[in-house]
This record gives C-alpha cells, structure tokens and sequence, in this order.
C-alpha cells in the first residue's frame, strides 16, 4: 500500500476528535486490508511497527530528527531549529520544507508502507561505529521519497508523537466494526481476551477476519510479555469485603515492582515488566530461584520483587531497587548491593494450560503447591482468607510494620483479566493520599535553579486522554546524592519535548511518577476536574507506562473519601 494512502488516514483522524468518528474511520479502511497479506500496517496506526509486547526503541531524538531533515533538504539545522520554534511540531516542520523542496525539484515518489515498516524497524538494531550516520540515512532515505503530508507523518512516528489520537479500546472496536459489526456485543469481548493473550493486534485483527472459531483458539504463550491485571482502591476493609464478598483473600501489598515470570517449554525464563520490558539479564538470580524453588515445566507467574538490605535483611521502599529496572552494566555488583526477594501472588499458565478463566482460589491453592518458599529469595505471597474485619486489621498493621504499602483483596471466584483495572481486585493503602501520575509538561526554573525543569504538570490517563490534575515541584532534590533530583527529571524530559513557549514545555507522556498530597479540590482548571493541594513526588515509576497511571474513579474515590 501506498504510504500517501495512510496518510490520508491520519489525517482523517487527527481532524476528528471524536471517538465514535475515529473509530468509524479507522473500520472503513480496515475493511479495505481485510484481504491483504502483512496486516503489520495495523502497527502504524499505532505510531509503532512491532507489536505491543515489543518494547524497543528507535532511539531517535528530535535532534537527531532535525539532522536528518536538514540532510535531506539542504537547509542547516539552525534554519530547521527557528521553523520549529515557530511552529511547535517537529512533523508539521517537515511537511513545509518537503512541499518548499518539492515544488523546485518537480520530484514525484511512491513510498510504501512496507517500505517505512522496514526502514524504521532497522533503527533500534544499529550499534557500534557509525551508528548516527547510518540511522540518519534510514531516515533520510524516507524524506528524499516522501510527500509533504508523509514527511509529517514520518518525523511524528519517529518520536513516538502522531498526534491522532488511536487508543488500544478504538483500535479494538474498529477491529470489531470491520469484522462482526457494531451490534456483535460479544464480539468486543472475544477480540479483547484475544488480544489480552498475545498483545498484538496484527495477529488479533488477522484471527477476527478469520472469524471467532480462530480468535477463540490465541493462547497464551509463556515468553512473550502480556498486560498485567490492575486493581482499583478500596476505601477501607468494609468497602473492600462489600465489593469482593465474603469470604475474601487479603494478601501484602508489597512496596516492589510487577515482574511476570515466564518458563517455556525448553526451560528458558523470561522476566518482563508492567510496561512489558524483559529484564531477565537485569535480574539473573531470578533465574537460580526459579530452577531452585519452583517446580514446574512451564508457566506464567504474577509476582512482585522487594528489595531488601543484605546485612539488616529489612525491606527497603521500591525507590531503593528501582535502578536495577534498566540497569545494563555492573549486574552482578548490584544483585549483591541491592537483593531482591520474589513474591509469588499469581500463577495464569501451568504445565501447558492457560488458568486465567479459573477462580482465583484454584490459581492461589496451585501457586502454593509448585513453590518450595524460601525467604529472601523466593516465597508465595502473605495471604489470609476471612471474613472476619478484626483478622484483616490485625494482617494489615503486620504487613504495615513489615515496610509494606497495605492490603490487597481479591474475590476467590474471579478470573484473571489481563490488561483491566478490575472490580474484584482491590488495593487497601492506609497511608498518606497518594497516586501514580504522569508528567505531561513543565516549567524551567529561575535563579538557582536556571536551566532545570522546577515544575512539573502531571496527569491520569482515562481512555485515550492525559486529564492534567495539578502540578510538583517538591520532593524533588538539588543534588543527585540526595534522591530525584532536578537535573536527573530534566534529563528524562528534554528529548521528549514536543513543544517549548518561553520558559514553558510539553512533553510525551512517558515519565510515571508517584505523588502523595494532602487534599484534594474540584477544579475547573484541570481536565480531570481535580486539583491536588501540596503534591510531593515520592518515588520514579519506571517500572510503569503511561497507561498505568492511577484511574480517574481512583481520584474521584479519593475525593469522596477526603470530603465524606
């Protein structure tokens, strides 16, 4: 297909707002590849060219953007630099000096998708000497065959910002209106466990053409990444037993990180992430753990690392082990300085068979079976089931007194959802308010400050939306030694800038953090509807997507809890 042709897509989208419409959009063209081989262009529409479980970078900055448009059109990056000042939007730049380049050359083209899927899927894969230049003439070799409306589309691919506004839930319905209609309500559910299983939507869309019969037979495979279930806020032990029922399992909630453990069929493990990261090489004792303590062929393990001082053996707050997430030198130095112990909590595939349509008491009676605990290294979660509130607070001041965030608390008859923020999973936290939040713009300081970002714009996702709910800039250091600092937010957020006015900047929404505060407004200011009076940043998320922030009825829970 004619790249221009997805294209016009795009802007189709971009120009439309509204959900219904783009997801109207988005089923007429899907109708138009049903019958086409390499269903790939479905990653496009995403602003990706892997599926979702892939989580590699191109590793392409607007900088580096800016050479290659300079390359291609003969200006300097200087010239290209004041365009996009002026403009806002690296993509739209381009679009002009394509069309001003254009209309002297007389040149004509014919860029394909493929060709772009191709181009671009080469980038993350260049290393060593050189590498720069060779990226630069991938991209280079796009712009010089592009349009104006595809150089757009090419420069906002490559740094993560297309800007139409596709969701993973319109994605999803548009494959369900392409293939079943709008009225198959079933339909919306068998595409959306399909892609829960293998979190690919070329597979899924592909599977769909083919009918239910095939959508019903995607599997999970232990090795690749899928999303994990996510939990909603319980307002206190008798909210939480009033949603679950009684009885219920209550389970530490462990100040750790997500890791989704995978052993396949040739004994080969996989770690992966909330975000869908691997990081097995990050955590090679995980390994040593599994061969030792686990017995079973193959699986798929919900868990939660915590990290722990080797001499104390107390439990350390996730902040202390989260640079080991993306740790690439000096392993083995780390897993002694900064050890971790793995708690089992959930087991979704054993010995060849999927578990996550089974009741969570049978998933929880298994997981214990196949784990041989050893504590500090590997053990099954602490859990009681009850129905008894006095037992609960009792297991609560213990899992408190441990170090621990608080309770979780699970219906025994539900399945496992993956990817959902689900009603029969909820978290208990007792502590101070807090939520997982995304940074979506923010402002460079004065005086001592100049030159580092100060004060930051934060957000919770909600659908295809980032709603702004107030603004951090405390629990924040000057120096590095002391914890999150300044200069280390200011470094994470300057190659994702997308729009600088004075001292003010927009950024991607990539960097999660976790803030706590002491009360909460309504507020017409913010999207969200919200405000956070006296946020403080407490901990990096890395371990966490945008997609992952806390949940808008989070925030309105919250609220009716603070004003009761």
């Amino acid at each position: 297909m004619n790249y221009q042709k997805l294209c016009e897509i795009y802007e189709d989208l971009e120009s439309n707002p509204s959900r219904l419409k783009k997801t109207e959009i988005l089923s007429d063209f899907l109708k138009t590849i049903k019958h086409e081989k390499g269903k790939e262009i479905i990653y496009l529409l995403q602003g990706r060219v892997w599926p979702d479980y892939i989580e590699k970078e191109f590793g392409i900055s607007q900088q580096l953007s800016i050479k290659a448009l300079a390359k291609t059109s003969g200006l300097t990056s200087a010239d290209i630099i004041k365009k996009f000042r002026k403009i806002g939007d690296l993509g739209k730049v381009a679009q002009e000096i394509i069309k001003t380049k254009k209309q002297g050359t007389l040149f004509s083209h014919k860029l394909t998708t493929q060709k772009v899927l191709t181009n671009l899927q080469k980038l993350p894969e260049l290393e060593g000497k050189g590498t720069v230049d060779r990226k630069i003439s991938l991209i280079s070799e796009l712009l010089t065959s592009a349009s104006p409306i595809e150089a757009k589309y090419i420069i906002r691919t490559l740094l993560n910002d297309l800007r139409i506004g596709v969701a993973s839930g319109t994605l999803r319905d548009a494959i369900v209106w392409a293939t079943f209609g709008k009225d198959d309500k079933q339909a919306f559910e068998d595409v959306q466990q399909a892609y829960d299983k293998e979190a690919d939507f070329a597979q899924v869309f592909e599977k769909a053409v083919k009918g239910k019969s095939s959508l019903s037979k995607t599997q999970l495979q232990p090795g690749r990444p899928i999303k994990v279930m996510l939990a909603l806020k319980a307002d206190d032990i008798a909210d939480g037993f009033k949603r679950v029922g009684k009885p219920a399992a209550f389970e530490f909630k462990y100040d750790g990180f997500r890791m989704l453990i995978n052993k396949d069929s040739d004994g080969t493990i996989k770690i992966f992430t909330r975000r869908l990261d691997e990081v097995t090489k990050q955590f090679p004792e995980v390994k040593q753990y599994i061969s030792k303590y686990v017995k079973a062929k193959t699986f798929i393990m919900d868990t939660e690392a915590v990290g722990y001082d080797p001499k104390t053996k107390a439990y350390q707050p996730f902040q202390h082990i989260s640079q080991r997430i993306r740790r690439k030198y000096d392993i083995e130095k780390m897993q002694k300085q900064l050890p971790i112990e793995v708690n089992a909590f959930d087991l979704l595939y054993l010995n060849g068979k999927s578990l996550i349509g089974e009741p969570f008491e049978k998933r929880t009676k298994l997981l214990r079976k196949i784990i041989k605990s050893q504590k500090y290294k590997f053990v099954p979660s602490k859990q009681i089931i009850t129905s008894s509130e006095s037992e609960v607070e009792k297991f609560n001041k213990q899992a408190l007194g441990q170090g621990e965030e608080g309770l979780m608390i699970k219906n025994l008859k539900s399945p496992y959802k993956p990817g959902s923020r689900v009603g029969h999973m909820l978290k208990l936290k007792t502590e101070a308010q807090e939520l997982d939040v995304v940074i979506v713009g923010a402002e460079y300081g004065k005086g001592k400050r100049a030159g580092w970002l100060s004060s930051f714009d934060i957000a919770i996702k909600s659908g295809s939306e980032f709603l702004g709910i107030g603004k951090v800039g405390t629990g924040i250091k000057e120096k590095q030694e002391q914890g999150t600092s300044f200069a280390e937010l200011t470094k994470l957020l300057k190659p994702i800038i997308t729009e600088t006015k004075g001292r003010h900047v927009k950024v991607k929404p990539k960097i999660v953090i976790t803030v706590t505060y002491q009360d909460m407004q309504k507020s017409p200011t913010y999207k969200s509807g919200f405000a956070l009076r006296f946020p403080r940043l407490t901990a990096m998320r890395p371990d966490k997507g945008p997609g992952q922030t806390s949940s808008l009825e989070d925030v309105k829970r919250d609220f009716k809890r603070l004003h009761k």
